[in-house]
């Protein structure tokens, strides 16, 4: 199966496009990559490739957790499957 999202471990918050023209309500295909297993999710929102989704339900104040780094914190709550982006992510550096 094509990987539509791809997903470092089962711990990431969020996933990212890997394939272009992601649309509300589509069912996504989602690779793990630590442990090669798939699994899915139904985007909410259109995904930009290279852009992320929400793996589960992102609060206010949340670290914002890729490929097993945390890469920022959540500044707007953010349901499972909706983009994942500046309007509601901003980096914890400045």
């Amino acid at each position: 199966m094509k990987p539509d999202i791809v997903i470092h471990a089962p711990t990431d918050s969020v996933g990212v496009a890997v394939v272009e023209g992601i649309e509300a309500g589509q069912d996504l295909a989602v690779w793990i990559m630590d442990t090669n297993e798939n699994t899915s999710i139904v985007s909410k929102d259109p995904i930009p490739l290279g852009h992320k989704i929400a793996m589960v339900d992102l609060a206010e104040g949340d670290a914002l957790i890729k490929y097993g780094h945390d890469i920022g914190k959540v500044v707007a709550d953010t349901p499972t499957g909706h983009h994942v982006h500046v309007h509601n992510v901003k980096t914890k550096k400045w």
